[in-house]
């Protein structure tokens, strides 16, 4: 090969890693508060971050509590009489604790408390207890729901960025869930 031809070959290689580091998504200091489906950052900080190997050996040997924050829009209070209203189905790793839309930015005050009660019922009140926090691949609300727990003293947070979507990718067992109720249920 010419060694001007490597060269060009070499920056090029060079130029695309750069491009795709510069890419990926940013740490920000808060929360994430819009765009939740979107790619999220490799890391959180004071949390561990897992594969889907790491979260299934997790699982097997039953040494973590698993958390799912995937959103759920409440039926509407206000509809009108004979309207049919089904629930989308959720399924999620098999033991897991549904908390939905607890993984927003902004959390109004009844869903903060959901949220920590969940928590300490899933971890049995021990904050040093391990939690898997996850939700879909390039979602916020985990980064967001796992963040929020070490802001409440939890120290032994794992984040599994991947969620279901690279649980089932592993043909690993899901099964259907129901949330937890709701403050407003």
């Amino acid at each position: 090969m010419r060694p001007h031809l490597a060269v060009a070959l070499l920056a090029a290689v060079l130029a695309g890693q750069g491009l795709a580091q510069q890419q990926e998504p940013f740490e920000p200091e808060g929360y994430r508060t819009d765009q939740y489906r979107a790619p999220v950052p490799a890391a959180l900080a004071g949390a561990r971050v897992l594969s889907t190997a790491e979260a299934e050996e997790i699982w097997r040997a039953k040494s973590g509590a698993f958390v799912d924050v995937m959103p759920r829009p409440p039926k509407p209070k206000n509809l009108p009489e004979g309207t049919v209203w089904r629930d989308a189905p959720r399924r999620n790793i098999p033991g897991s604790i549904w908390l939905p839309d607890t993984g927003y930015g902004m959390l109004p005050p009844a869903m903060d408390d959901y949220l920590q009660r969940g928590l300490a019922r899933a971890s049995h009140g021990d904050k040093t207890a391990l939690l898997v926090i996850y939700c879909l691949a390039d979602c916020w609300m985990s980064w967001n729901a796992a963040k929020r727990a070490m802001a409440y003293g939890y120290s032994n947070i794992a984040w599994y960025r991947d969620g279901t979507d690279g649980w089932e990718g592993a043909k690993l067992p899901v099964e259907d869930a129901q949330p937890e109720p709701r403050p407003d249920q």
